[in-house]
């Protein structure tokens, strides 16, 4: 458990374009609209939450937030690139690629599956 998220978080509303849950990574599609990210790309925030009718999302935009992580290589605390991993999560940039975002990780769970950094 992340004692960290939330910490210096700003956020911004957006509408949503597709369906998105709070806690997945997105991307500004448009303006003034946030879309679920592909895997490997970059993301611009994590969804706090969704309106109940799905049409609008705050998003944060900075300070500590904490997501999900897939993939067989867990983040390590420091500074590390992140990138969307095609689900809602993140996953640890690949060396080759590094299309992702760096960012400073301050916790990993690796039971929970769930990394908390800086955006």
């Amino acid at each position: 458990m992340s004692f960290y998220g939330g910490i210096g978080q700003w956020a911004a509303t957006f509408a949503c374009s597709g369906e998105l849950t709070d806690g997945q990574v997105v991307k500004v599609s448009g303006n003034g609209t946030v879309s679920a990210c592909s895997s490997g790309e970059a993301f611009g925030g994590v969804i706090l939450s969704v309106a109940r009718d799905a049409a609008a999302c705050s998003v944060a935009l900075g300070g500590l937030v904490t997501a999900a992580y897939t993939g067989t290589t867990a983040p390590a605390a420091g500074w590390a690139v992140l990138a969307a991993d095609g689900a809602g999560g993140v996953q640890v940039d690949a060396e080759e690629t590094k299309t992702g975002r760096e960012v400073l990780v301050v916790d990993v769970d690796t039971a929970a599956k769930t990394v908390t950094f800086a955006l």
